[in-house]
């Protein structure tokens, strides 16, 4: 990859898409995690406004001063970025107490995990409309096209995509070369919607890699190698989430009425 002329190029679209739409710049939700730092580094490249949030909702400590490490990097090398923190525990909690109890609290444990990443979402485009920004989006290909790994209406609420046609591997190769911080690359990648130090690896079943390889192995025309054990559980890993997930990836169907039925 001609990783200096992917990321100008990006930089270049979301400048233009940003001038084009004739807001001041973008909104992104930092979360310590590798895609994030990506998105709003390039975001910042732009010249244009960036005002990075800050949002946890009961999160690992690890991850917030990872968040906080990278956006004061960025203020030191960037100086059109801004950051505001937004403590959303509070209200998460508040929401939680206004909803009606259910028999088993395990089944609304994903429920109330899409939850906080709506919250997120409802909190950057109060941001966006407040300053005149766009919300950028932080999905890696892998994510929003593969096995639809996100949040619908939730970290899947964006204006714009930057990074959503490169894969994790390239995402970390872009992070490697604009210098972004040590830590934050060796974290291992997790959502953090559940209040643990669970990793994405660990509620996928398969790293990123596994991923990127069943990815492309879906879209070739052919394979001429026989698959072993672990590439054929990967492969089921991806298609059933890519199957059960893909309500996330097409446009949202509309019922159309016969016009013999409207005249």
């Amino acid at each position: 990859m001609k990783t200096e002329k992917v990321i100008n190029h990006i930089v270049n679209w979301l400048k233009d898409y940003a001038t084009q739409a004739g807001v001041k710049g973008f909104v992104v939700g930092v979360s310590g995690g590798i895609d994030s730092a990506v998105t709003s580094t390039l975001c910042a490249k732009t010249g244009l406004e960036v005002l990075c949030l800050e949002m946890p909702i009961h999160q690992a400590p690890s991850q917030v001063s990872r968040a906080l490490h990278h956006i004061d990097w960025m203020k030191t090398q960037y100086p059109n970025v801004q950051m505001t923190q937004v403590n959303l525990t509070q209200v998460f909690d508040s929401l939680i107490a206004a909803l009606p109890s259910v028999d088993n609290e395990e089944d609304r444990f994903m429920s109330l995990a899409n939850t906080r990443a709506r919250l997120r979402m409802t909190s950057l485009y109060y941001f966006a409309a407040l300053q005149g920004l766009l919300v950028a989006g932080t999905g890696n290909k892998v994510e929003d096209f593969g096995v639809g790994f996100y949040t619908k209406y939730g970290d899947g609420g964006v204006d714009l995509s930057p990074i959503a046609d490169l894969m994790k591997s390239e995402v970390y190769t872009l992070a490697k070369f604009m210098g972004i911080n040590e830590d934050i690359i060796k974290a291992a990648p997790t959502d953090g919607l559940w209040g643990d130090d669970r990793t994405d690896e660990d509620q996928i079943g398969a790293s990123y890699d596994e991923l990127e390889w069943a990815m492309r192995f879906v879209e070739s025309e052919s394979n001429p190698n026989p698959l072993d054990e672990r590439q054929k559980q990967v492969l089921d890993i991806y298609n059933r989430m890519h199957q059960a997930n893909k309500h996330k990836m097409v446009a949202i169907p509309v019922c159309e009425i016969p016009l013999d039925l409207k005249n």
